[in-house]
């Protein structure tokens, strides 16, 4: 009889203990905006589901549709952070998902709508893939990574950010929607050219290309220097979204020493990337600048509330004689909270930044290549994009977790 008690009590607490691993929540997503939203993205801080296990997967449905996500591990403490996924929604919309936690590790099912990857040269020159990388900040590895940092793309465009004391967002541009950096790795042949791809289509020499956040001496943008060491990380690379580190670690700064990360991410069905900005303490009187490259003969565009944009005509790369002059918007949308002044250096066309007090702040950056077929064809139709893009940002979707 004792035996037979125990023996039932054995088998009752795994299937607790297996119960207990696993959580369902109901999420509503509101579409609070007066526009249809497409491919709108959805994050949720993984604590704020309030699992009492250590979150390795998750399923997002609504109804018995399956809707593909993505977690990731931002500290790589072996422990996901965050959940993301995009979603479409209607104007003044609101869906309601399911959102299934799991102890148990889960193979991402999804094909990826995003790419990534970094690469360092290798024996006999072969270039071989690598997560991340640290440097001393007196190296200088710009030419031994085959596209001079970490590069990332979803289907309408491509980016990569310079490994070096630039750190220097640079664009891709191309003709039609699709991957092509895996393929090309930046650099397309004659022949990927002459099958349509696209290619780099801004020389940004030493501006700030496509809203690299950079330090303000009173006149002109400086680069991140100098700094003890420099990392650079491929954090994710799909299905939903692309997350790229850029750490400089004490970096020597009006006064201070900082250790700064800038985190990119790309999501799935956009041109815009999310830049994340952070430092290890709250910051002082330190002033930054931010915004868009001056190609040469652009027009500008300001709104005075940290929306700054050009539209300019310029050869992508010395070499005039193999490759045409390419045109291309770009633009920067900065938190109104941060933005000080208009400035311009010469190089670009800027706002000073003083986030006194604080942690971290977020802005946005985004790009069109008059190549794509998809795209802006005249600074017109991108200006009229990048305001409607201001007030979208300005309408992140609400979150309610049931």
């Amino acid at each position: 009889m004792r035996y037979t008690a125990f023996a039932g009590i054995a088998w009752i607490l795994p299937v607790a203990s297996i119960q207990a691993q696993e959580k369902t929540c109901s999420v509503e997503i509101q579409n609070t905006w007066a526009e249809d939203r497409t491919d709108a993205p959805v994050t949720i801080s993984l604590a704020d589901f309030q699992a009492s296990f250590p979150i390795q997967s998750v399923v997002v449905k609504e109804g018995n549709i399956e809707i593909p996500s993505q977690i990731d591990d931002f500290d790589s403490d072996g422990q996901p952070d965050e959940l993301s996924f995009v979603l479409d929604i209607p104007a003044r919309a609101t869906r309601t998902l399911q959102i299934s936690l799991s102890a148990e590790k889960r193979e991402n099912p999804y094909p990826s709508r995003v790419f990534a990857e970094m690469l360092m040269r290798g024996d006999k020159g072969k270039h071989q893939p690598i997560r991340s990388l640290t440097i001393p900040g007196s190296s200088n590895v710009y030419n031994l990574l085959h596209h001079h940092g970490p590069a990332f793309e979803s289907e309408l465009v491509a980016y990569r950010i310079y490994f070096d004391q630039k750190q220097t967002v640079d664009i891709y541009g191309k003709f039609n929607k699709g991957f092509e950096i895996e393929a090309c790795q930046f650099y397309p042949n004659d022949e990927q050219l002459a099958q349509g791809f696209g290619d780099d289509v801004l020389r940004v020499s030493g501006s700030g290309g496509l809203g690299a956040l950079k330090g303000w001496n009173g006149k002109k943008a400086h680069h991140i220097e100098p700094v003890e060491w420099r990392t650079e990380t491929v954090l994710a690379g799909g299905p939903v979204r692309t997350v790229v580190d850029v750490d400089a670690d004490n970096w020597q700064y009006q006064g201070s020493l900082l250790h700064m990360k800038i985190r990119y991410i790309l999501y799935a069905g956009h041109r815009d990337c999310e830049v994340r900005v952070s430092f290890d303490r709250p910051l002082k009187e330190e002033v930054f600048c931010a915004g868009v490259q001056n190609i040469k003969g652009s027009q500008s565009f300001y709104d005075d509330k940290g929306l700054v944009a050009c539209w300019g005509h310029d050869w992508p790369v010395n070499d005039t004689i193999k490759y045409a002059k390419e045109t291309v918007g770009l633009a920067t949308c900065l938190p109104q909270e941060i933005v000080q002044e208009k400035a311009a250096d010469g190089a670009n066309y800027l706002y000073t930044l003083q986030a006194k007090g604080e942690k971290s702040f977020t802005y946005h950056i985004s790009f069109t290549s008059m190549k794509e077929t998809f795209g802006y064809k005249t600074p017109e139709e991108w200006f009229a994009y990048v305001r409607r893009w201001k007030e979208e940002l300005q309408h992140p979707v609400k979150i309610t977790i049931k």
